[in-house]
């Protein structure tokens, strides 16, 4: 059974920061895909921030500078590190796990809240 579990969500207040996790259980992790959305009250579900397989790594517009992405294939986990966060950073993050041929899979999502 593929589980995927997000991790490390809360409050912070602007300009702070806070690393997301995300664990795999019952996937070959290494080969994997793996993305970071959100979702925000009222809007459509976003990437955020993409990382290959190999560790090449692409983000939003409105995340570059101030999110970074890194897995541990040792360990089956993905971060997200985000710093300068905004309001606007508001969300549900989720974990996305994709293989062309094994499938696609999601967390349950962590809530990040950036507010004074």
């Amino acid at each position: 059974q593929v589980q995927l579990v997000e991790s490390g969500g809360g409050l912070v207040q602007p300009g702070g920061s806070l690393t997301l996790s995300c664990a795999a259980s019952g996937i070959i992790f290494g080969i994997f895909h793996m993305n970071w959305y959100r979702q925000a009250p009222g809007k459509e579900r976003e990437l955020v921030a993409a990382i290959s397989s190999v560790g090449s790594s692409n983000y939003a517009d409105s995340v570059k500078g101030r999110f970074t992405i890194s897995r541990d294939n040792a360990k089956d986990t993905m971060y997200l590190q985000m710093n300068s966060l905004k309001p606007d950073d508001t969300a549900v993050y989720y974990c996305n796990a994709q293989h062309l041929n094994l499938g696609d899979y999601w967390g349950q999502g962590t809530q990040v809240t950036v507010s004074s």
